[in-house]
């Protein structure tokens, strides 16, 4: 055998090396223990009140981040890509205000990322789960502090949020996010089965077998966090595409979790054309799982394009969808006025109904409609509008110029065939602004009523107080989704009557509470029919689908005769 010189041996084992899983793949060495995560907790709600350290903390960072005009790679393996084919990400309050240059992705791009992921996978699907853990829980801890005013500055610059908006969505339910998935994780990674003195019987909760698809929307930074991370705690790798709309604050998540401790490829960040991305990843032969939240014409598509793919697929692959929603508020002659008019105010109106769970539509009695009817234009009309900046201001932007149109063509058409009680489109000149509007329509088969419109308008139906049961019936079957929905009453027998009643017509019902708001750990988010999976993201639920359990069976003293007793002899 030939004798190899230190440097060949050197160069040797380092080939040896890049073609072995890296050691720290496998459990820890000498480890002796069961690691346990920490107990999550939800993120405080900071207040911004007027001379508080947060409030300057963010006015200072939105004032720098106002002023720069920042370049947004494309990020394959850890690595910058630009492209040279570029967009801009503008201010919805001020669309001329560009805020960054980002890149497109080329198909040539998307392989790219593919095989990154393929690669990456080869590690991090074997790593111990803690320490994949240990990765979010420090973006987590990131977020709290150092990037917190960075994220929220990105979120109110770029898609328009108020301070308060910015607060609950890309800081507090994006740090809830992960910190209860590890939680959650754990308790899934300890679901084991029975065995006994012969056997031991072991679930292996192996990651998916290919890639997973993260699409995002533009309208909560939490998701673009949540979507591309629960898949990759539990062992997969990703290819990214967040919203175009939404693209300064994807960008900073993706830095944020690298100064974390995210390993390369692990999420690749691939923004582009989302039908010419579509098209490469949903048809390629490893893809293992789609991770969306978008409308529903998008999802139904990607689901159709699966199904007819399905021959290719190495492997089924878990679909997981939250799509739209025209949401409902139903109110019992027995409701109280004032609670019923704020939930109207604020789950209608914050961020410019831009919220899949955004109050749209709401029922309510003909006693007290002239009552709540006033008292709700009361709150609109003291609401301003505006920079998300000035602090005063309750609403910003919608988020483009094609949102707008949209909002604005439905309410030309409630000025036909409705009436509007207050509010209506603006000119988008500056901004893509749109009063809060109020609309009553007498057919309660109007399309203001059963169409998803995402954006600041509230259509009301008023219906006779004996038609309570009737009312019901109306809320289940006018509408194809089924997303959030809630009752007002103080009438218990009426709360069951409608829980009963809408049992299947809201995967989110709220009591005497607006129908937006729901917080991880608390309310486990989504809805099903035309609203989505109903995958609950922020639960264990939604971890399950990122997970392919295989059954490991092993005999301590297998048996050495082929023959059972019941062979014997009378």
């Amino acid at each position: 055998m030939a004798v190899r010189s230190a440097p060949e041996k050197l160069a040797a084992e380092s080939e040896q090396a890049e073609r072995t899983v890296h050691p720290t793949s496998a459990p820890l060495a000498g480890f002796s223990g069961t690691r346990r995560v920490p107990p999550p907790v939800n993120e405080p709600i900071k207040s911004y009140a007027p001379k508080s350290p947060e409030r300057a903390e963010l006015k200072s960072r939105l004032k720098e981040m106002a002023n720069e005009r920042i370049d947004i790679p494309i990020i394959i393996g850890g690595k910058d890509v630009h492209s040279g084919a570029t967009a801009t990400a503008v201010m919805p309050h001020d669309h001329k205000h560009v805020l960054a240059d980002w890149h497109k992705a080329s198909p040539s791009h998307v392989h790219e990322a593919i095989e990154a992921a393929r690669k990456a996978r080869v590690e991090w699907s074997n790593w111990a789960w803690e320490d994949r853990a240990a990765v979010f829980l420090r973006a987590a801890e990131l977020l709290a502090t150092t990037w917190r005013q960075t994220l929220n500055a990105s979120t109110m610059l770029g898609q328009s949020k108020t301070a308060f908006q910015a607060e609950i969505d890309a800081a507090c339910e994006l740090i809830d996010f992960w910190r209860f998935n590890p939680a959650y994780g754990q308790e899934l990674y300890d679901e084991q089965p029975l065995s006994n003195n012969t056997m031991w019987n072991q679930l292996d909760y192996r990651p998916l077998e290919g890639f997973v698809y993260a699409v995002t929307p533009f309208n909560f930074t939490s998701i673009g966090g949540n979507l591309p991370t629960a898949p990759a705690l539990m062992g997969n790798t990703v290819i990214w595409k967040p919203a175009s709309t939404a693209m300064l604050s994807a960008y900073y998540i993706m830095r944020l979790l690298e100064e974390a401790g995210l390993p390369p490829g692990v999420i690749n960040f691939v923004p582009g054309d989302a039908a010419e991305i579509s098209n490469i990843l949903l048809s390629h032969r490893e893809l293992a799982g789609v991770h969306f939240t978008g409308s529903t014409g998008v999802f139904n598509s990607m689901w159709k394009t699966i199904g007819s793919n399905m021959s290719q697929y190495a492997t089924y692959p878990r679909i997981v969808g939250e799509t739209g929603g025209k949401d409902f508020i139903i109110a019992h002659p027995s409701a109280d006025r004032q609670a019923l008019a704020v939930a109207i105010a604020r789950g209608g109106f914050e961020y410019q109904g831009q919220k899949c769970s955004a109050a749209s539509r709401v029922y309510i009695p003909r006693s007290m409609w002239t009552d709540v009817r006033d008292r709700v234009v009361s709150m609109m009309e003291d609401m301003r509008i505006g920079d998300p900046t000035d602090f005063r201001n309750f609403m910003g932007a919608v988020i483009d110029e094609k949102s707008h149109k949209k909002i604005g063509d439905y309410l030309d058409d409630a000025k036909r065939n409705a009436t509007i009680i207050s509010g209506g489109a603006e000119k988008g000149d500056k901004g893509y602004f749109i009063k809060p509007t109020l609309v009553e329509a007498k057919d309660p088969g109007y399309r203001l009523l059963c169409e998803e419109i995402f954006g600041p308008v509230v259509t009301a139906y008023v219906y006779d107080d004996d038609k309570w049961a009737e009312t019901l019936e109306i809320i289940d079957k006018t509408s194809p989704y089924a997303l959030t929905g809630a009752v007002f009453a103080n009438d218990r027998a009426a709360v069951r009557e409608a829980m009963m009643a809408l049992r299947n017509a809201a995967g989110n019902f709220y009591v005497n509470d607006k129908p937006t708001g729901a917080v991880v750990g608390q309310q486990p988010f989504g809805g099903a029919r035309a609203s989505g999976t109903n995958d609950k993201a922020g639960s264990k639920l939604n971890l399950v689908r990122w997970i392919s359990a295989r059954s490991i069976k092993e005999t301590f003293s297998p048996p050495r005769d082929y023959k059972y007793p019941f062979m014997g002899e009378e």
